[in-house]
């Protein structure tokens, strides 16, 4: 049944990480499974691809531990929970791992003795052991080496993806400051324009109240002369 938390804005990246983790504990707990049934080197080879996945897993849950911090408040107390259920999950593998690796019957076969003297075949044996010991921290190291280099090169990938978005978003923010410049300067250039037109409009009306001025005076003097003339004929 899928996680409704998994759709939600927000959560997108924590959920990749534990769908990760999840296959890497699967991994885990199969790899545990077969440790109690071998012995001597199959079983120390067994721990130690354990250890791995184990540490591959604590290298996950490190990075949602820090994307969580990152998820959106609404849905955080959900992600505490299953973040905290994955951690039970992996605490308990620990122990179940650290419980088989006491095994020492188990891991060292036939040649394990609780005789403390040392003698000349424990001595070999002990020298034997410490260098398988090292060769499988050797490939140990190697292997979370290698792990670590992948998660490198991803983070680089990302990280020159975002540089590539961010390079696109300022050419995008650079044409579209070119286009407000732009139609900034049409709207000044228009109110130019309108400061122009209102000027001529202010002339024009000037002119005609001077018109109608001048037109009001010469029908008066008409209608003076007129006046005079109608006078002066009936005096």
């Amino acid at each position: 049944m899928p996680n409704p938390l998994d759709t939600d804005v927000g959560t997108e990246r924590f959920s990749d990480y534990e769908a990760e983790l999840k296959l890497v504990q699967a991994d885990l707990a199969q790899k545990l499974d077969q440790i109690p049934e071998l012995s001597g080197e199959p079983r120390k080879a067994a721990i130690s691809a354990a250890e791995r996945a184990l540490e591959e897993a604590d290298e996950i849950l490190g990075q949602m531990r820090l994307e969580k911090a990152n998820i959106p408040t609404p849905h955080r107390t959900k992600i505490n929970t299953r973040f905290r259920n994955h951690e039970s999950d992996l605490d308990a593998a620990k122990r179940r791992l650290r419980s088989l690796s006491d095994d020492r019957s188990a891991l060292f076969g036939a040649r394990y003795t609780d005789d403390p003297s040392g003698g000349p075949a424990s001595s070999s044996s002990g020298v034997t052991d410490r260098q398988l010991e090292q060769r499988q921290q050797l490939l140990s190291g190697t292997d979370r080496l290698d792990r670590s280099t992948q998660r490198l090169k991803a983070s680089q990938a990302l990280a020159n993806e975002t540089e590539a978005i961010g390079a696109t978003t300022l050419a995008d923010l650079h044409l579209q400051r070119q286009t407000i410049q732009h139609t900034h300067d049409r709207l000044l250039e228009s109110e130019g324009y309108v400061d122009r037109s209102v000027k001529t409009l202010r002339g024009m009306a000037r002119r005609m109240a001077t018109n109608r001025v001048i037109t009001i005076a010469i029908i008066t003097i008409l209608v003076l002369l007129i006046v005079a003339v109608i006078f002066s004929k009936f005096r």
